[in-house]
């Protein structure tokens, strides 16, 4: 079943590319606070890299400026690709933290993981969603993984 409004996150580990490679982020440090987290079916994917990153680059600062600490993209890519794609989207610039999960665990925890043919691990469904002190508060999901309509970061910025 998948995670929904009211619903609290549940236990996982992700992944970051620190300054000395993969750093271990456990999602208990994602609890804290009002955090938006939005999850792209694949780095480097055409609506993933043309919509929905540059929906929420351009709104970062507009979410810190409504009381969101952190803003949160998580894809099911190893770290060293979520790495540069944040790089190359200008995700690291905004200070939106890309994090990688590498087997789609976290994913599959969420109940938010698609299958399809020649996917190693699935990908994930393309959400968004405000958590407050680990607390879903709005969830988003889109019906398509090629949509990106009410998971933009316009669109959940309004939900703030």
């Amino acid at each position: 079943m998948a995670i929904q409004k009211g619903d609290s996150l549940p236990d996982g580990n992700l992944v970051k590319l620190g300054e000395n490679g993969p750093e271990t982020v456990e999602v208990a440090a994602l609890r804290q606070g009002h955090v938006a987290i939005f999850a792209v079916p694949g780095a480097y994917t055409p609506t993933c890299s043309n919509a929905h990153m540059p929906s929420f680059v351009k709104n970062a600062d507009k979410f810190r400026a409504k009381g969101v600490s952190r803003v949160i993209c998580i894809t099911v890519n190893d770290p060293f690709v979520a790495g540069a794609w944040a790089r190359d989207t200008g995700a690291t610039e905004a200070g939106i933290e890309v994090l990688a999960d590498a087997d789609g665990s976290y994913t599959k925890a969420l109940g938010l993981d698609i299958q399809a043919e020649g996917w190693v691990n699935g990908r994930s469904k393309r959400y968004a969603m405000l958590v407050s002190d680990g607390v879903v508060q709005e969830l988003q999901i889109e019906e398509s993984p090629g949509t990106c309509a009410l998971s933009s970061g316009d669109t959940l910025l309004d939900l703030v």
